[in-house]
């Protein structure tokens, strides 16, 4: 392994647990952050620190980084069996949606996909003032910070499972224009938690008030899938 990689600008084991990971980034940002007023502040350095952050804390990305930088033969040979796993699953769902009855597949997809994902959404749009009012007090407190950091990863477990749920089964003919307000809105929700996470990385208030238009946003998609469900004849 070279010392140029995430590890290293950590100074973590390759074995660093998700809390060592944390523990070394908290560490490092109050060491380097340009806010700081030390003379180790570094405004580079701290990018490096919150782009190793990011990798390294999401299991998907860090076992794509390891493959890569731990066992770079077998990264080509990987993307190329999940590129067939992928054609596969796509052939399957299109065959699938042609075999179901229209208001029969209205309905499985209204009980099992449009449903479940409002069920996860709702509470992720409705709970971030409330975190953003706790954080407030102090966002330099290292308990509170800890507190939203917590609170996104809850955001992202649900909405990797909504994601999920709406992959799960193709959209229906008639609810076409529901499915896409719906995709949007995922969209918009998880391009705000990114945001929001990077304002914990560097404390910019430019991201936290980013997350919050992108949350805005996505609230309005949702209502807008939900006035649609409720004019759908079927």
């Amino acid at each position: 392994m070279t010392n140029d990689n995430h590890y290293h600008t950590l100074d973590i084991h390759p074995q660093a647990t998700v809390q060592e990971i944390k523990q070394a980034y908290r560490r490092l940002a109050k060491r380097f952050h340009p806010d700081s007023h030390t003379e180790t502040a570094n405004s580079e350095k701290i990018i490096e620190i919150n782009v190793a952050y990011e990798v390294l804390t999401d299991p998907q990305r860090r076992h794509s980084y390891d493959q890569q930088l731990f066992y770079p033969q077998f990264s080509a040979k990987r993307r190329t069996r999940q590129q067939r796993n992928e054609s596969a699953q796509k052939q399957y769902k299109r065959q699938r949606a042609r075999s179901y009855n229209t208001d029969t597949h209205l309905e499985i997809w209204l009980q099992q996909v449009y449903k479940p994902v409002n069920r996860l959404i709702i509470p992720i749009l409705k709970s971030l003032n409330t975190q953003i009012n706790q954080l407030a007090a102090d966002p330099f407190d290292d308990e509170l910070m800890e507190d939203f950091q917590a609170y996104l990863e809850n955001c992202r477990h649900d909405l990797n499972q909504a994601q999920i749920t709406f992959r799960s089964q193709p959209n229906p003919a008639p609810v076409a224009g529901v499915a896409a307000n719906l995709y949007y809105c995922l969209n918009q929700l998880g391009d705000g938690i990114d945001e929001l996470e990077r304002f914990t990385f560097n404390y910019d208030e430019h991201y936290l008030h980013t997350g919050q238009e992108l949350f805005r946003i996505a609230t309005s998609l949702r209502h807008d899938a939900q006035d649609a469900i409720k004019h759908l004849n079927y």
